[in-house]
């Protein structure tokens, strides 16, 4: 097949990979770049507005992978071999592919409770979403495992059939959520009413031929599709099991239901089972030389991104922080974290290319943990060390209730923030970052840092 040369290479189309090659072409406009992708899509960021310094929230969008042309070649095709001694690698359908720098950005796999089982169907990218979308269906009763962001987004989102939610934690969302935010959020679950439907994204949609690409689901992952049931009225579809996992699932007498037994005594019955249960990170091809991993199977990368083979760097869901972490930050596998970690690959290639290597700094957005996502309907913007993470017993939170607007917890150490979660269009959210950034000693002010009737947005303008 073809050989191909060029400066960069990033292998992997969602938006680790996607925000490296831009980083990159913004960098270095005249340098070849070529964007290894087994999907004619690939995931871009759109609407991206600031919070804060380095807190954003945007939206991801499904594009061809045509429409990067102008600046990327697109090989559209699987890496199956790293050669880093030659610094090439070769691809499944048998291309040779020459760099100068490489980037892996090759996402992760769901974690599925059973294996091939054919009904057992995990989310993780569009084309599992569309064959959710074709089960549901013809589908009366689900069983729903799992408590993270798209476990809670299907239980929210999923009308017209009964679903069985089988959470290990004591509350729904403990992902993202404490125990009183989730139960500022029962009320919308279990009666499914929403306080404003959100507006319809206009988006161009692609003819997809490809396989698995690995590549994560934007943050309105649920809007693109019709995840609607049978036409009918089931408001109080969910039943949540807490403190229990899967056992066992056998098919049920009639051979076209499933029978799934639960680790509370329970046993459920469903049409099929979604697994929502978190991810592995995605490596499989073979390299020349050891290419070291972290304890969770994520590729080892410094502060830069870079690995321990020479000139090959790695970003988002593939890769494992391995530096020493700043205080409130922490790595977790979300779409913010993919994006900061393919811009600073991008950045930090293009630099190294440039010979300014010891001009490299790393990017300001590794200072504290930031993300801002969209649970039951509502905005929720997470910062530092949200849910008292590492912190023990050692620490105060300090909330603010607004049934079915707002919820606001502080969590502080020594009177200075530590973390936060804002629910709901607060306007908090640079006030806290900066607070969170400073680490003023907030102890003199005491509750009135939630006092409706005080306006800290100015407070500490």
């Amino acid at each position: 097949m073809g050989k191909y040369e060029a400066t960069f290479i990033i292998v992997g189309g969602g938006i680790a990979g996607v925000s490296c090659a831009e980083t990159i072409a913004f960098y270095c406009p005249e340098e070849k770049i070529i964007l290894v992708t087994e999907s004619s899509l690939i995931k871009a960021v759109t609407q991206l507005v600031p919070l804060g310094k380095a807190l954003t929230r945007f939206e991801v969008e499904e594009k061809s992978a045509e429409t990067i042309g102008k600046y990327v070649q697109v090989v559209t095709d699987q890496m199956a071999e790293l050669k880093s001694k030659e610094k090439k690698i070769l691809t499944r359908k048998g291309h040779e592919i020459s760099y100068k720098y490489l980037c892996l950005s090759t996402g992760a796999r769901p974690k599925l409770i059973e294996h091939q089982n054919s009904f057992v169907l995990g989310i993780r990218d569009t084309e599992s979403v569309e064959e959710f979308q074709r089960r549901i269906k013809d589908s009366k009763n689900i069983v729903l495992v799992g408590n993270g962001g798209i476990a809670s987004e299907i239980a929210y989102e999923v009308k017209g059939l009964g679903i069985d939610w089988v959470i290990k934690d004591k509350h729904m969302s403990s992902t993202f959520l404490d125990p009183g935010a989730a139960e500022f959020f029962k009320q919308s679950l279990l009666s499914k009413t929403k306080s404003g439907e959100a507006a319809t994204i206009k988006r161009m949609r692609y003819g997809e031929s490809q396989g698995n690409s690995g590549a994560a689901l934007g943050p309105d992952w649920h809007r693109m599709l019709d995840v609607s049931g049978n036409e009918r009225d089931l408001p109080d579809s969910v039943n949540i099991h807490y403190g229990c996992e899967v056992r066992q699932i056998r098919k049920s007498a009639n051979d076209r239901e499933l029978s799934v037994e639960l680790t509370n005594g329970l046993t459920v019955e469903c049409d099929f089972v979604v697994s929502a249960t978190g991810v592995n990170p995605r490596i499989d091809y073979t390299v020349d030389l050891r290419l070291e991993c972290a304890t969770d199977g994520g590729i080892s990368v410094n502060e830069l991104m870079k690995t321990n083979l020479e000139d090959v760097f790695a970003a988002g869901d593939c890769c494992t922080a391995t530096w020493p972490l700043a205080e409130n930050w922490f790595q977790m596998r979300l779409w913010t974290q993919a994006r900061q970690m393919g811009m600073m690959a991008g950045k930090a290639m293009s630099m190294s290319h440039l010979g300014q290597k010891d001009q490299i700094t790393q990017d300001f957005c590794f200072e504290f943990f930031g993300h801002v996502t969209k649970l039951f309907g509502q905005q929720v913007v997470l910062l530092g060390r949200y849910n008292a993470q590492g912190l023990g017993t050692n620490y105060e939170a300090l909330v603010r209730i607004t049934p079915n607007k707002e919820y606001i917890k502080l969590v502080l150490v020594g009177g200075k923030l530590q973390g936060a979660i804002l629910i709901g269009e607060t306007g908090l959210e640079e006030t806290f970052e900066n607070l969170l950034l400073n680490q003023l000693d907030l102890t003199p002010f005491g509750d009135d840092l939630l006092d409706p009737n005080i306006d800290i947005e100015d407070y500490f303008d």
